[in-house]
């Protein structure tokens, strides 16, 4: 699980104000790991569910079974794909947002009063 490193150019950074910058990045990495567990919760949830249904599946008889009729393989690929897949993709690309934000609050210069933030994040600071 190696992800390439990701590299701003200058010409896409900003320069703002530590004092506005901080108390940002804070509530920022809170919001999205409050967002990855949730993302994560909703996967397990469908995984249990999923269990439970295979597991009710299996216990019936086997006159049950033939009467019941089971998802076709495909439909649960693209559940998978819908609640598993796209998700997980989602929680490594706001993990991705949390390291970048916790690298910006740890290169943070005390001697200065600036930080480079991206042009992403800074539109999403106004």
């Amino acid at each position: 699980m190696t992800e390439p490193i990701t590299y701003t150019p200058p010409s896409r950074l900003r320069h703002r104000k530590a004092a506005e910058v901080i108390p940002f990045l804070n509530t920022y990495i809170a919001k999205r790991e409050q967002e990855i567990a949730e993302i994560v919760q909703m996967v397990e949830r469908y995984e249990k569910r999923r269990l439970h249904e295979e597991r009710s599946y299996q216990s019936m008889s086997t006159l049950r079974r033939m009467l019941t009729g089971k998802k076709p393989d495909h439909h649960l690929a693209v559940e998978y794909i819908h609640y598993v897949k796209r998700p997980m993709e989602k929680v490594r690309t706001l993990r991705l947002e949390v390291e970048q934000a916790r690298a910006i609050l740890h290169n943070n210069n005390p001697a200065t009063d600036t930080i480079e933030v991206s042009s992403e994040m800074d539109e999403e600071m106004n």
